[in-house]
């Protein structure tokens, strides 16, 4: 039997729902191999990409989510906008509690550039956070 085709890449994002709505969490999708290209030069440009969200009753499906950012390969985008743009179709398809997206733009003619985008839900206030004490693994035994 052959294998199955790859997929290609899609400007749609899929979602199912949040498995746990009464509950803040937080999902982090890293995505070190972004590429688009250069509108001016059409050099490709590299991004690590953060995406932090806080789901309200919709969660991003993970392989649409994947070729979604690839759909940008062969794209002329600007730092700023691209970065945005994918705040903007996150936020219009799973309409989270929270999202923040951090883009790490690789170096380019010696500057680095990095653009952080966020949205919060209108009236939504995050818990405060609850800080705990960090444990090492010492010898197998928590010291």
């Amino acid at each position: 039997m052959p294998p199955n085709p790859p997929s290609a890449p899609s400007k749609e994002l899929h979602v199912f729902p949040n498995p746990s709505p009464e509950r803040d969490y937080v999902i982090q999708f890293q995505i070190p191999e972004f590429t688009c290209h250069c509108p001016l030069t059409g050099q490709p440009d590299f991004a690590h990409f953060t995406i932090d969200m806080v789901c309200d009753k919709l969660c991003v499906e993970l392989k649409s989510l994947k070729m979604y950012m690839w759909s940008f390969r062969n794209e002329g985008a600007f730092h700023e906008k691209v970065t945005n743009d994918i705040l903007t179709k996150i936020v219009e398809t799973t309409k989270p509690r929270y999202a923040r997206i951090t883009a790490r733009w690789y170096v380019r003619g010696g500057i680095y550039t990095n653009v952080v985008a966020e949205h919060r839900k209108r009236g939504w206030k995050p818990q405060p956070v609850v800080s705990l004490p960090e444990h090492r693994m010492e010898g197998g035994l928590l010291g």
